[in-house]
């Protein structure tokens, strides 16, 4: 008598939409999914103050938002790159961080995520979540919180006048511009 062999499904492959971006010519990919907007550097001119924290020059600017501190981290100076005329500032979701970037190369559709390599053994392991293939190009996918470390951000809202400070500090924070998320700039689904 024979067995019938078991019916198995093909797995699908877990996808995850990114968007590839470019900082200094060097390419660079976010998951779309935490990007909570896309701006304009022209847009934010009279939103952000300036910010001046002489350890942390990466950050230049900080933006209010409701009762938020928003800092704006310089792409070029956080990845070590030569200074770029940033044209697009990526609103971060989860965060309260900003990051100017040169421009969007395009959205892709990413299938696969390496785990880094050894070579990335600094403050450099925080930055990435891993690598990916798109093109047959290898591809750093950056990781939202790795901008601004908690003691960063500990710095940098020192540095800020008291009524500049955000009220309350909890656990679970909410997402940066919920109260309009589409204003001036391109908004991206939950």
């Amino acid at each position: 008598m024979r067995v019938a062999a078991p019916l198995s499904k093909p797995i699908a492959a877990r996808t995850e939409q990114i968007i590839l971006f470019r900082v200094s010519g060097q390419l660079f990919a976010v998951s779309s999914a935490s990007v909570q907007e896309v701006r304009s550097v022209d847009s934010l001119s009279g939103a952000a103050t300036e910010i001046n924290q002489p350890t942390i020059r990466k950050v230049r600017h900080v933006l209010r938002r409701g009762d938020k501190a928003l800092y704006v981290v310089s792409g070029s100076a956080h990845f070590g790159l030569p200074p770029s005329s940033a044209g697009l500032v990526f609103v971060l979701r989860k965060t309260r961080t900003a990051v100017s970037v040169d421009g969007i190369d395009k959205m892709a559709t990413m299938t696969r995520l390496q785990s880094l390599p050894l070579a990335y053994c600094h403050e450099e392991r925080a930055w990435y979540r891993g690598l990916t293939a798109i093109d047959q190009n290898v591809i750093p996918v950056v990781n939202p919180e790795g901008f601004l470390t908690a003691e960063e951000l500990a710095l940098l809202d020192a540095s800020l006048a008291p009524e500049e400070l955000p009220e309350e500090r909890t656990e679970v924070q909410t997402e940066v511009g919920a109260e309009n998320p589409t204003a001036e700039g391109m908004a991206f689904p939950e």
